[in-house]
């Protein structure tokens, strides 16, 4: 017969000791390997943002050269050769020079006109020897400035880095999300309402909930290839436009704002229910002015996490052709337009040096534009959250 020891524990002893000096001692360690994960990730964090804001912040000025149009070049101008007006000039200039002097319909005197590449790496301390040289002379002569680039924020695409802008592939950008915020909201909310208040549980809904739970997983190029296949080949929607990115991306962000809705629904205490029910409301008024209110806060959450994915979606959009070269902003849904993810896939494959910090340039623009849209969403959801 196995006797059981009944000594009491001596919590003084030097045994007990040793055990709470170890259990301290992993907790201890415990922490210090969570606080250096996170210094780890603020140090990548840091690290990604103060490369790209070096990078991309010479991205929002331009180097302009000072050109003094004499009676000749002046009537040259007037007639329409540029060339001709600008041929001892034309080294320094770059090739958007031509336009941005058609378009001022500058005359006799001084005007200023931006800079070729090589001479605006070089005003940005990142030049070859020659063209240093070239801008020192240019600096002694008082004939070069650099401004604020206000053409990166207004204009469109181009083929010349000193004539780009982002403002065509941000309004894409803008009108594809209003798209598929337009569809995936209401649609994902309404499914996640009748999967979780109304839907008999058999094994038809456990297949439905098993396919959107895969669905949040598939990756995104698949919801291109159908965009491709069901928007363009069969609906023959027009190509690059904002309409089908938003039907795409409103594909692919369906399923995230489905799940997080039935969670958020899910978590509302059935206390809320009953009351709503004995105080005599009909069943679509518990939902509709008691359920769905309160579980608002958790929906945005994962709206939040779905347009966040969606707007840096690049795959999807390049299956359905919105990496076409577009020279002016879209006037409408239905217009082709680029939107900032491929704009800077195309700009960042691009060999001229002065694509570089267009690039990250645009990345900080895209950025902003995502904390912008973030920063309102969870202004939203605050609004509206509720604790319990």
């Amino acid at each position: 017969m196995t006797t059981v020891d009944r000594t009491p524990t001596d919590w003084d002893g030097e045994a007990m000791r040793r055990r709470i000096r170890r259990r301290y001692a992993a907790e201890r360690r415990f922490r210090l390997v969570g606080l250096a994960a996170i210094l780890v990730s603020i140090g990548f964090l840091a690290f990604l943002l103060v490369t790209m804001m070096a990078n991309g912040i010479r991205g929002f000025s331009q180097t302009e050269i000072r050109v003094d149009l004499d009676p000749a070049s002046a009537q040259s101008v007037a007639a329409g050769h540029f060339e001709a007006a600008l041929r001892d000039e034309a080294a320094l200039l770059s090739a958007g020079a031509w336009l941005r002097l058609r378009q001022s319909g500058a005359r006799q005197g001084a005007v200023w006109l931006p800079a070729s590449t090589e001479i605006d790496m070089a005003a940005k301390g990142d030049g070859a020897a020659d063209a240093e040289r070239a801008y020192r002379e240019l600096q002694r002569e008082e004939r070069v400035r650099t401004r604020v680039n206000l053409g990166f924020l207004t204009g469109a695409d181009a083929t010349d880095p000193t004539l780009v802008g982002i403002w065509g592939a941000f309004k894409g950008s803008l009108l594809t999300m209003l798209v598929t915020l337009a569809l995936a909201f209401p649609i994902g909310v309404l499914s996640a309402v009748y999967l979780e208040e109304y839907a008999p549980r058999n094994r038809w809904t456990d297949m439905i909930e098993v396919s959107i739970n895969n669905l949040a997983a598939v990756p995104s190029i698949i919801f291109g290839l159908l965009g491709l296949a069901v928007f363009l080949n069969v609906m023959h929607l027009p190509r690059s436009a904002p309409l089908v990115g938003g039907l795409t991306l409103a594909l692919m962000t369906m399923p995230v704002i489905v799940i997080a809705g039935r969670n958020a629904i899910k978590s509302v205490p059935p206390s809320i229910r009953d009351a709503a029910l004995g105080v005599g409301a009909s069943r679509i008024q518990v939902v509709f002015h008691h359920v769905l209110p309160l579980a608002l806060p958790g929906i945005l959450t994962g709206t939040i996490i779905g347009m966040a994915r969606a707007l840096g979606e690049t795959a999807p959009l390049l299956m359905i052709g919105m990496r076409a070269f577009v020279a002016t902003p879209p006037g409408g849904f239905s217009d082709p337009a680029s939107v900032l993810p491929v704009q800077i896939f195309l700009w960042s494959d691009e060999v001229s040096r002065g694509f570089v910090e267009k690039t990250s340039a645009a990345i900080i623009v895209l950025l902003a534009f995502l904390l912008a849209m973030n920063g309102l969403a969870i202004y939203l959801r605050n609004k509206f959250e509720r604790r319990w």
